[in-house]
């Protein structure tokens, strides 16, 4: 588990620097291409990332529709984000967007059939009001 909540942590910190260095570039060029350059950057990465690894690469189709559908998702998502960028303030579109862990926890419970507890419950609601304190 320490390896995961690490893993974690380096993610909250590269999309923390990622927020900022996006909402300075939609300052100077258009924010759709801001996001294509992001993400084709990323793509790049990605690669880089895969070719490192030793571990063969599986395929399974069901797999390949999940993440091609995911893709679609997330890229409805990155170009709502970089287009709020240009018209708000940083802090509240990003505050807002991180509540997508809201809807991947309702999703999870419903669709999924996770559980969740009490205490989940809680922290999401404490999270809802500091969205909802950053934003005003």
């Amino acid at each position: 588990m320490n390896h995961a909540i690490t893993l974690a942590v380096l993610s909250m910190l590269g999309w923390g620097v990622w927020t900022v260095l996006a909402n300075e570039a939609t300052r100077t060029i258009d924010p759709p291409i801001a996001m294509i350059l992001s993400y084709a950057t990323g793509v790049v990465v990605a690669l880089g990332y895969v070719g490192f690894q030793n571990d063969p690469i599986s395929l399974d189709r069901s797999g390949v529709i999940l993440a091609l559908a995911a893709g679609v998702f997330a890229g409805l998502g990155a170009v709502a984000f970089y287009a709020g960028l240009s018209y708000g303030r940083v802090g509240v579109v990003t505050t807002v967007s991180a509540l997508y862990f809201v809807v991947a926890t309702v999703l999870g419970v419903f669709v999924l059939g996770e559980s969740i507890a009490i205490t989940d419950v809680l922290g999401i609601g404490f999270a809802v009001l500091a969205v909802v304190l950053l934003a005003n």
